[in-house]
């Protein structure tokens, strides 16, 4: 990693690149048309969070979050982020660039006024950011998961006070 690494909000330009670094980064081509789906449903994509970290001018990696609703037991619906996917280019991983990509995103998402993120991931990796297992806060996952993978963040205090229930992912993840 260079001293030129920059974290920026994604263009068209950069679409193709993104596709194949997903692509690279996860070995296959779900994430990368997770990706591509999620950026045609206008009522969960949020261009100023779909983020990538470049090296050279050279797109190294890519994060994004997307709208997601927490359903409580009482059909309440509350709007949180989902942190989906993340990838950075195998020959740069292991070198920061996914922390400043989370630091980055976590930092626009509250600037935009949201005060929580679900991430299912690497339970060593993602409580280095301050996240924490979802079911703290009884937030469950759609799905049937190890609870130390499904973690969750609040971006303000009290961020997930009094929110308890079932994350609701939009339909595009149904695809991977």
């Amino acid at each position: 990693m260079t001293e030129r690494l920059t974290v920026r909000q994604e263009t068209p330009n950069d679409f193709n690149e993104v596709f194949e670094i997903n692509q690279i980064a996860f070995g296959q081509d779900n994430e990368a048309r997770l990706v591509d789906a999620l950026r045609r449903n206008p009522t969960v994509f949020i261009p100023e969070l779909s983020l990538v970290a470049t090296d050279n001018n050279k797109i190294v990696g890519h994060i994004l979050l997307t709208k997601i609703i927490i359903k409580d037991d009482n059909g309440n619906l509350i709007e949180s982020l989902g942190l989906a996917p993340m990838a950075v280019r195998p020959e740069f991983q292991k070198s920061g660039i996914g922390g400043q990509l989370i630091k980055q995103g976590l930092k626009v998402a509250k600037d935009l006024g949201f005060t929580s993120v679900i991430v299912l991931g690497h339970e060593h990796y993602y409580p280095k950011f301050g996240f924490e297992p979802a079911d703290k806060w009884n937030i469950k996952a759609p799905f049937d998961i190890p609870s130390d993978v499904f973690m969750a963040i609040e971006l303000v205090k009290d961020g997930l006070k009094n929110i308890s229930g079932t994350v609701i992912y939009p339909k595009e993840f149904e695809t991977v």
